[in-house]
């Protein structure tokens, strides 16, 4: 329950400009896993939570309070409530959370929206919880982890990478062992079309009627179009139990703060984590039309399956759209096969305009997927069986040297170009919307990126087309480019 001291009312934003409405205080405890702790816990928690990762909880805490914000800027977000505190109280039953000038739209009529406090727990769970518990910062433990979470500059094997994702969406409560494969991951952008957002509803609506489970990035768009119309397939369906996963990371989360339909929130440390929590949580993925972002996803994804380790692994793969796109995906699917070879085609089957078909195709895939994890004494619940290139694990660290230091070349085996290219698609969504990429695109200039000419040239047609359909940002003013394709460097 929450028990607020006044009625919201108007605050400063940090330039001095009159601000959103806000909450100025008001406590709200806890429901669930985070309910019963014990003395040594809460301190621990309390501990962890006054050292280096409080800037690191306190944003991510904003985001998803401010849970009706319409901007993708985590720096607009963090000007707007510059006054926003939040603080661990320590309670002898428990923990409860001081908020300070919170943004008044996570409230119905002073009392916070139950799904906005179990999202706000969320964060606590995996970005404070989570951290003292299984990495101990800045320490070295029995599991050999080592690093600083807020800055994701682990260096660890893939077998521990992937405990590590394991254990965090473990204690997030996701693991369901007798659960049979219903998990479809949804990938797109969150600057979409009003048609491309009501495409992936219909979408997600066909998935609800055949019992699928949803998850997404948990943002706006193509993250929440599916999960919405999946609530409604669930109701037809008189399926109560209906999940709707979404799985962010701290860099992100402010620019896509997660939508209310979301019913179980993790938050992975970095990019890298989060995309291979996809992959090894998912049965199967659908990719609506997106930006850099979703190439992103596509490229992790597309890396990891053309890997020979994974030749007879089953993991169906549906580009779709609707009629209003106009050929988004034979866009995507001339950039592949230009920069990855003809073989790319194999891995993934485009459905334009046919709601329907996606639904059945994604149905049979998934049912294929639980065959084959039965005869081979898979689990259901998390993919042990992917191998995952070593390159797509280790967190690329945006900087104006690391972004022009690419190795961009068809000279390169296909699966390593595909991290390369990964990496140029995370820079330039770092330098969009992610705070620490904006603040440097801002002091710096923008990223260089330069290589093969013809190389260039089918990322830069690429690029271009995702400014010109307005993929880039959520607001429709002019596009800045925080990239600049520069000829290569003579010898």
């Amino acid at each position: 329950m929450t028990i607020p001291e006044t009625s919201a009312t108007q605050c400063r934003s940090g330039d001095g400009q009159t601000g959103a409405t806000t909450i100025p205080l008001a406590s709200v405890a806890p429901s669930g896993s985070l309910e019963l702790l014990s003395q040594q816990e809460i301190v621990q928690l309390r501990e962890t939570a006054k050292g280096e990762l409080y800037e690191l909880f306190r944003r991510c805490a904003l985001a998803v309070l401010n849970c009706d914000g319409l901007s993708d800027s985590a720096e607009e977000v963090y000007r707007q409530f510059a006054d926003f505190d939040i603080e661990i109280v320590q309670r002898t039953r428990g923990i409860k959370l001081e908020l300070k000038n919170a943004p008044a739209c996570a409230f119905v009529d002073g009392k916070i929206m139950r799904g906005v406090r179990d999202h706000l727990f969320a964060v606590l769970r995996d970005i404070v919880f989570v951290a003292s518990e299984l990495y101990r910062l800045g320490e070295q433990d029995q599991t050999g982890w080592t690093g600083h979470f807020d800055q994701a500059t682990w260096h660890q094997g893939d077998e521990q990478t992937s405990n590590l994702v394991f254990h965090i969406l473990r204690n997030a409560g996701l693991m369901l062992p007798r659960k049979p494969p219903s998990m479809v991951v949804c990938w797109g952008g969150h600057a979409i079309s009003r048609e491309e957002y009501d495409y992936s509803k219909s979408v997600g609506y066909h998935l609800g009627l055949r019992d699928m489970d949803i998850c997404t990035g948990c943002g706006p768009g193509a993250m929440k179009g599916p999960m919405k119309g999946a609530a409604v397939g669930h109701a037809k369906q008189r399926n109560t139990k209906g999940r709707y996963v979404g799985i962010t990371e701290p860099g992100i989360v402010a620019a896509e703060s997660p939508n209310p339909i979301v019913n179980h929130l993790v938050v992975l440390p970095d990019i890298e984590k989060r995309l291979e929590a996809f992959v090894r949580f998912g049965h199967g993925i659908i990719v609506f039309p997106g930006g850099v972002g979703t190439l992103e996803e596509i490229l992790f994804l597309l890396g990891t399956l053309m890997s020979p380790e994974n030749k007879a692994l089953r993991m169906p793969l549906i580009f779709t759209e609707p009629a209003s796109s106009q050929g988004y995906f034979r866009q995507i699917d001339r950039f592949l096969v230009d920069t990855l070879g003809e073989g790319v085609r194999e891995y993934y089957t485009i459905v334009e305009d046919d709601p329907v078909q996606v639904a059945r195709l994604m149905q049979e895939g998934v049912a294929d997927v639980g065959v084959q994890r039965r005869s081979n004494r898979d689990a259901f619940y998390f993919n042990w069986s992917l191998s995952i290139p070593s390159e797509m694990r280790v967190p690329f660290e945006v900087t104006h040297e690391s972004m022009a230091a690419l190795n961009l070349s068809f000279d390169l085996p296909a699966a390593e170009l595909a991290v390369n290219l990964r990496r140029v698609f995370s820079g330039i969504v770092a330098g969009n919307v992610k705070d620490h990429g904006v603040r440097l695109v801002r002091e710096h200039g923008p990223f260089a990126l330069q290589g093969e000419p013809a190389l260039m040239q089918a990322i830069d047609k690429l690029l271009q087309g995702f400014v010109s359909a307005g993929r880039m940002k959520l607001q429709r003013e002019q596009y800045h480019p925080c990239y600049v394709i520069q000829a290569p460097e003579s010898a």
